[in-house]
């Protein structure tokens, strides 16, 4: 066992990242087009080794921090946003028993995950409430719809919420692919994020056995039990810096061999040009600032998951409120860079083969997840008036 983790330890994750990356960019546009399942993506995950990333050793996982897996969150979105989304989400669901479970299911869970090399993905949406969850003897069975199920026709295990008659909180609960009953409506078809498959869910008197519903943490009131939708907010944060980061690299290749400079603009060269050296001047810029503002935020958020059961309430809504701020910020700047790139590359850019919209869709499709707006306003809220965001799925 030693040596496992010596040599776990000794692979450098963010270059096995960069690698798989850059196989899966060679394929982005034909991939966005197709849409469907991303069953190769998700296999090609399997076989790095990336799966187990946030597992703890102690578990047989790879055991990296936070702040060292949002990069490889990062990297991943660079070539495709829906892959990034997928991981991201896996990662977060990796660690869901530790936070919102038993102390059983937390060690059960983290070493399936291991042992197994197991893909993890979620329709929780607690706003749809049209899944319905009611007592079958000692167990449960689960009838209605869930929408947006990122990944979930192809997770190993596979995350929902739903609600009981009379009980105002929704269950959480864990169940396998093989599962009866769970049927995929194949109803994605939106401008971006095509290779996520959020598809909605129909469950027709489907088994959920006991031991398959999370909870309660212990104490189940504590900040820790919801931080993980913290650190959700976070990895939505990397994936759209790598979106952004992909689209800047990718328009930099081509202005430097496709763009012509403007007739007016006195030089020989677009990568003279002095008005397209400006704008990349700023986006780059824009693009440093935010990924500087997010990784001081993601070190604050792994010292608060440090603290585990210890962090206070307190801690939790301050460090919410520098999740919000790394959000809102790579919102405004990913948005920006993906609309402008298109200025310093020129009308043959806009061409179908290149695919170059694809970033665009992507970040506008997935910055939708959940408002912006509302990010700012808890951020106002808390420097005119010190007071700490709610505590929802969002915040």
């Amino acid at each position: 066992m030693v040596q496992l983790l010596v040599k776990e330890e000794s692979k450098n994750w963010i270059a096995i990242a960069a690698s798989l990356s850059a196989e899966l960019t060679a394929t982005a546009v034909e991939r966005d087009s197709k849409a469907g399942l991303p069953d190769v993506e998700i296999q090609k995950l399997r076989e790095t080794g990336l799966l187990p990333l946030v597992v703890p050793q102690e578990y047989g996982g790879t055991g990296a921090t936070w702040a060292e897996a949002l990069k490889i969150v990062q990297e991943l979105s660079k070539a495709d946003g829906s892959i990034g989304q997928l991981y991201g989400n896996h990662l977060n669901l990796t660690a869901l028993g530790h936070v919102s479970g038993t102390s059983e299911q937390k060690e059960s869970y983290y070493r399936q995950t291991a042992e197994h090399n197991l893909f993890w993905a979620n329709a929780i949406n607690t706003r749809d409430t049209r899944l319905k969850i009611n007592p079958d003897g000692e167990h449960f069975r689960v009838n209605g719809v869930k929408s947006f199920g990122t990944g979930v026709a192809i997770a190993d295990l596979r995350v929902f919420s739903a609600l009981q008659d009379g009980v105002e909180l929704p269950w959480l609960f864990v169940i396998p692919k093989d599962r009866a009953g769970v049927v995929s409506n194949q109803d994605w078809d939106n401008i971006g994020q095509r290779r996520t498959d959020s598809d909605t869910f129909t469950f027709h008197d489907v088994l959920v056995k006991k031991d398959e519903i999370l909870g309660y943490p212990h104490p189940p009131d504590g900040a820790f039990a919801t931080f993980l939708g913290i650190i959700a907010q976070l990895t939505k944060t990397y994936v759209y810096l790598g979106i952004a980061e992909g689209a800047l690299t990718a328009a930099k290749e081509y202005t430097a061999t496709q763009t012509k400079p403007w007739i007016t603009s006195g030089v020989d060269s677009a990568k003279k040009d002095p008005y397209i050296l400006y704008h990349y001047g700023e986006m780059w810029t824009e693009l440093q600032a935010a990924i500087a503002l997010s990784d001081r935020t993601a070190a604050q958020v792994q010292q608060a998951w440090e603290k585990d059961v210890n962090l206070t309430l307190e801690e939790r809504g301050e460090i919410a409120i520098a999740v919000f701020a790394a959000k809102a910020l790579a919102t405004r700047v990913g948005l920006d860079i993906t609309n402008k790139i298109f200025e310093v590359m020129g009308t043959r850019s806009t061409a179908s083969k290149y695919g170059f919209d694809r970033y665009w869709r992507d970040l506008r499709t997935f910055t939708l997840h959940d408002p912006v707006d509302y990010k700012l306003h808890d951020i106002g809220n808390w420097v005119l008036n010190q007071e700490l965001p709610l505590v929802t799925q969002y915040s």
